[in-house]
């Protein structure tokens, strides 16, 4: 008996382990709503959780880059320097490459199963953005630009044209 428990316990512990979100408290943060402005790309707002694998920040994804981090939420501005093919296996995204104004590129991958798509995209258009970066040595990913149906992930949004995509 003793033993099912340990092992219900490990299992419960690892469960909470692998989805594990923080609540994050607005004092943190003041991005649930793009309208209220766009926070400049040096603004630097953290709270962490003392793991390896779960990092919250407000930054930059010129921050982000430099120090190798990845599941971060960044915000920021580019323009839209590539149009790629929409990726249509599995979860449908809209993907484009952003140019930002450091010069690094930032690969946007945003879930058209969740959020509308940019339909008049053009590259040279400026987009702002919030969403869950990931690093990588071409400059980085950008997603999570939606709300969660679930809840568990801080919602992004993409700003284009006056019109907020979440």
């Amino acid at each position: 008996m003793n033993k099912l428990i340990i092992l219900l316990l490990a299992l419960f512990a690892f469960y909470k382990y692998i989805f594990y979100i923080p609540e994050l408290d607005s004092s943190s943060f003041n991005t649930s709503s793009p309208n209220e402005g766009t926070a400049s790309a040096n603004t630097s707002y953290k709270k962490t959780k003392n793991s390896t694998h779960i990092t919250y920040t407000k930054d930059s994804p010129e921050t982000a880059f430099k120090n190798h981090f990845s599941r971060v939420q960044v915000t920021g501005r580019g323009s839209v320097d590539r149009i790629l093919r929409d990726d249509n296996e599995g979860k449908r995204h809209q993907k484009f490459i952003l140019r930002l104004p450091s010069g690094q590129t930032l690969l946007v991958a945003h879930n058209i199963d969740l959020a509308p798509r940019l339909n008049s995209l053009q590259e040279g258009d400026t987009i702002e953005f919030y969403g869950q970066y990931e690093w990588n040595p071409k400059g980085g990913v950008l997603h999570w630009t939606h709300n969660d149906p679930r809840g568990r992930h801080k919602a992004g949004w993409l700003k284009y044209n006056g019109q907020t995509y979440q």
